[in-house]
């Protein structure tokens, strides 16, 4: 009767099973909220990108002036972020100084200028469907560009996926109906300069200590592409502009810039509620939905079986190239520890859980495995918010990146 005393832990739900847990309801609505931005996320960029090739495509719209959309993107969106980081203040910005900006900005603003001018010049001369294939070789361009600037190791894995986006990529450019080089090219070159863009952005503003959010990046980048873009309009665009009877819509140029800066607005929201993993697959799943959706609205877009086959092999490269990206971030992550601090921390542990019972669902949510298992074996949470966690957050803005919203 007077024997060892064992202490348990009961949970709400073990004590009173048949009474709701109100911490439920408080669950589902942030998990609805992320499922309502990731489906703006899609929804934008997908529109975002049928929208500027309706408006450039010479069998719609008929403005075949890519440079002079994207200026219009970038002088609207630099108005917008200048208002909400000076006037209204949403967004504070960060210590900007004239080296940083002449060392920083300036190359990472000209290399985003050509991105957008070199990918939205595409349009005029390939399909939706074709150029989402094209982008397939984006993990490609970085990893090469991220070896070349040493900021990455050139590794016998990663090497393997990469031949496998590539290889994926020519079938799929192979079996391709309406097969043009100029844009192509035009394509590929964008891919490979917003690649560097990516590379500089990393080893420039992260060595000054300085993180942009989508807003700020456009409040310091947009002007600065806007003049980069200056020079190639006036002497490519500005002359077919005074002798071409070209339509302007103001409707159609500002709703298109709205949905170009909704669609970054959506990234920052995206950015602070999901993970790496959730970002890396709403991506690959907007690719799908672009490809069918193009060839619906866009009936030239004609997709043939080798095409499929060679993009569900580039894609089968990254969806391996982004494994091995969160497993190498993860595991820098790990803390180092001692063997025999090790051996201390587990017997400690183990002896402290022959004493008392915790159940599973406490043990997650206290970041503690439950029972008989050791620290090492913590559940990982896939969706930690990227804005309060640090291990995850290079990969998902990373990601999001690749997607930039204006005049993609």
């Amino acid at each position: 009767a007077f024997g060892t005393c064992h202490c348990t832990v009961f949970s709400v739900e073990t004590l009173f099973p048949l009474c709701p847990n109100p911490a439920n309801k408080m669950i589902n609505k942030p998990l609805f909220l992320t499922y309502v931005y990731l489906f703006m996320y899609i929804l934008l960029s997908s529109g975002v990108i049928l929208y500027n090739k309706w408006v450039l495509s010479p069998k719609y719209f008929n403005f075949p002036l890519p440079i002079t959309l994207t200026m219009i993107h970038m002088a609207f969106s630099g108005a917008v972020t200048f208002f909400l980081v000076r006037v209204f203040k949403i967004v504070s910005p960060v210590k900007m100084t004239f080296e940083i900006y002449a060392t920083c900005v300036v190359p990472i603003s000209a290399f985003f200028a050509s991105s957008l001018w070199f990918g939205n010049t595409a349009y005029l001369h390939i399909s939706v469907a074709f150029i989402q294939m094209l982008k397939a070789l984006m993990p490609v361009a970085t990893f090469l560009m991220a070896v070349l600037c040493g900021i990455d190791k050139a590794r016998c894995d990663v090497f393997l996926n990469m031949l496998l986006v590539s290889v994926g990529v020519v079938i799929s450019s192979y079996g391709e109906i309406h097969f043009n080089t100029v844009g192509t090219v035009y394509q590929v070159t964008g891919i490979f300069a917003e690649a560097l863009r990516l590379v500089l952005t990393q080893v420039l503003l992260q060595k000054k200590g300085l993180t942009l959010n989508p807003i700020t990046s456009l409040y310091y980048i947009a002007p600065c592409s806007f003049v980069f873009l200056f020079v190639p309009w006036y002497l490519l665009e500005k002359p077919v502009m005074e002798v071409s009877q070209i339509q302007f819509n103001f409707w159609i140029f500002f709703s298109n810039a709205i949905c170009a800066l909704a669609l970054n607005f959506s990234i920052f929201l995206v950015i602070g509620r999901t993970g790496a993993v959730t970002i890396r697959v709403a991506g690959v799943l907007k690719d799908w939905i672009l490809i069918a959706l193009s060839t619906v609205i866009f009936p030239e877009s004609t997709i043939t079986g080798l095409n499929i086959i060679g993009y569900a092999i580039a894609l089968c490269g990254v969806v391996m190239y982004n494994y091995i990206k969160v497993r190498d971030v993860r595991a820098s992550q790990l803390p180092v520890e001692t063997i025999p601090d090790r051996i201390t921390k587990d017997w400690k542990f183990e002896k402290k859980s022959s004493d008392i019972y915790v159940p599973d669902n406490i043990g997650e949510n206290e970041g503690s495995s439950g029972g008989n298992g050791t620290s090492s074996d913590m559940k990982i949470d896939e969706e930690t918010p990227l804005i309060s966690s640090s291990r995850l957050s290079h990969i998902g803005r990373t990601q999001l990146t690749n997607q930039y919203a204006i005049g993609k």
